[in-house]
């Protein structure tokens, strides 16, 4: 375990590398690293370096700082404005102890900095380039070039902390060079006092009412609903077709925006349209019960949408742990979830909510052998949790009980702080 804090000389200064960052999150990891710096904070002096352009003198007096794409790569390929970025933020992590990255975009940032001022570099691993051949589609050719920068990384780290069992074993597959003992699983946390239900009669409860409405959803009637960014790891194409057998009074609530590609976001259009279709929509202004909301909604609205609904639905093909499963449970709701990567170490099978069986293609794309049955199972999975409120409630009520006691963020940050210990004392 760490020790105290102990004096300001004592303190190790940590450099956290990030392509995402508050208030420009999109995606798990930008969660993840806003929560990580704040719990880190008490036991070391945090620096976070994010993409998105300069923060101001605000940001930069609590630590944060911020990067813009170099003019001279301005409107280049996608995966070299990234590295041009990793290539100031190398320049920048002079004096810290450790510098930790996120994601490929920042990993070379780190590799790079650790290169040139003899600082070890960690790496937290939220996905694996390998296992998202997908993003050809998003990146052309610059795949390659990211797929690149993610392997000479991950070579050339002093620790790796995988975020949970499944993602370990997926690094030591994808990367047999490395050595196991580098490879560290530290689970990802939640924000509990940030993601609950809100207390019925209070004023939170009357604001959630307000935004649900106002959103369109019916908080007295029955609703599924899936949070997730429109890529093909989500698997929402999957869950468009399931959603087919949901009866006509129940809601379908889509919080999903940020596709990839125009390609995947015509394809869930399409799907939506066939699917407001089929459920008797009376023309193009009537959603038929399929609420697709796509801005990203602010952390409280969300919470709201989920406090209204009755299931939670994580269709994905590919999810190192998945924080969105975690964010529902602790909101109280049952989750449906493909039974892949990370996620069966979160929802407990019949306890916390139902895992889908999925035989997937071992291509890297996670697409499923039998798409059909894949489907099919999906979909009676969702209709057995709302078929039975009270079971539906229990499960519930299992999975805050299961945030609480197993992904609290105080020991999340007592395990990175290991790790970092780890790292050092082993130069």
């Amino acid at each position: 375990m760490i020790t105290s804090p102990g004096s300001a000389a004592d303190r190790l200064s940590i450099d956290l590398l990030t392509r995402e960052f508050p208030p420009h999150v999109y995606g798990g990891a930008g969660v993840h690293v806003a929560e990580l710096s704040a719990v880190l904070r008490p036991l070391a002096d945090v620096r976070v370096r994010a993409f998105d352009g300069p923060r101001g003198p605000e940001a930069e007096a609590q630590g944060v700082f911020g990067y813009g794409v170099p003019a001279s790569l301005a409107g280049a390929n996608a995966s070299l404005s990234t590295l041009g970025v990793d290539l100031v933020m190398a320049n920048d992590v002079a004096g810290a102890d450790i510098v930790h990255s996120h994601t490929w975009y920042a990993n070379m940032a780190g590799h790079l900095g650790g290169l040139l001022h003899g600082i070890p570099h960690v790496i937290s691993a939220h996905s694996l380039e390998p296992l998202r051949p997908w993003k050809a589609e998003q990146l052309g050719g610059g795949y390659a070039v990211s797929s690149w920068a993610e392997k000479t990384a991950y070579l050339g780290a002093a620790g790796i902390i995988a975020v949970s069992g499944g993602m370990r074993a997926d690094i030591l597959r994808c990367y047999p060079e490395l050595d196991p003992q580098k490879v560290h699983v530290v689970h990802n946390g939640i924000d509990l006092a940030g993601w609950q239900r809100p207390e019925p009669g209070t004023a939170a409860a009357a604001a959630a009412d307000a935004t649900v409405r106002r959103l369109g959803i019916d908080p007295e009637r029955q609703a599924a609903v899936f949070v997730g960014r429109i890529t093909r790891q989500k698997g929402l194409p999957y869950l468009l077709r399931a959603a087919e057998a949901l009866p006509g009074d129940v809601q379908l609530i889509l919080c999903a925006g940020a596709p990839d590609t125009p390609e995947i976001m015509a394809e869930v259009k399409s799907l939506v349209a066939d699917l407001r279709e089929k459920r008797g929509a009376r023309g193009p202004q009537d959603d038929a019960g399929v609420i697709w909301i796509e801005e990203m909604l602010p952390r409280e609205e969300i919470v709201a949408v989920l406090a209204a609904s009755t299931v939670f639905l994580c269709p994905s093909v590919y999810e190192p742990l998945g924080i969105v499963n975690l964010e529902a449970m602790a909101v109280g709701l049952p989750v449906v979830a493909s039974a892949t990567g990370g996620i069966p170490e979160v929802v407990q099978d019949g306890v916390t909510g139902v895992l889908v069986p999925i035989e997937q293609v071992q291509d890297g794309t996670g697409t499923p052998l039998d798409p059909q049955t894949f489907v099919r199972d999906v979909a009676d999975a969702m209709l057995a949790v709302l078929a039975d409120p009270q079971r539906a409630a229990e499960m519930g009520r299992a999975g805050r009980r299961r945030a609480e006691d197993h992904f609290a963020w105080t020991a999340i940050a007592e395990r990175t702080m290991d790790v970092y210990r780890t790292v050092l004392a082993t130069r």
